[in-house]
């Protein structure tokens, strides 16, 4: 459903530690680093349009503790396992431990951290094991 994604944090160092371990621990590569972004994964194009891309983006502005929310897919569930505790290590904080979600569907497994800034990313892997 998504083609791309932007998040924004106060601090890209200390958000790039936790993005870079995160998205190694879902398969995602770092493709570009600037001094204020830095992106992952892979953009899409004419030819071949399946791709989804996230730009970590620093702002000055306050970063407010709202309801956003974004979830990443997992390959499998080791994966997800992987994500919640790459994030954890990484300056993230625990939001819901790595688990099946039934009330979604029977094999929907997921886990859920906050970011450094409080913004909240979950990994999901929705094969059955």
């Amino acid at each position: 459903m998504l083609d791309h994604v932007s998040i924004t944090v106060s601090d890209l160092a200390r958000a790039a530690r936790f993005y870079d371990a995160v998205m190694a621990a879902l398969g995602v590569p770092c493709v570009w680093r600037e001094h204020d972004a830095i992106g992952y994964g892979a953009r899409n194009t004419a030819e071949d349009d399946g791709h989804t891309y996230l730009t970590i983006r620093a702002t000055a502005a306050t970063i407010g503790a709202d309801r956003r929310h974004w979830c990443f897919r997992a390959p499998d569930r080791a994966a997800v396992d992987a994500f919640h505790a790459a994030g954890v290590a990484h300056g993230g904080a625990d939001d819901g431990a790595p688990g099946t979600r039934p009330h979604y569907h029977e094999h929907y497994y997921a886990a859920f951290l906050r970011d450094p800034d409080g913004n909240r990313v979950e990994a999901v892997c929705n094969r059955a094991p």
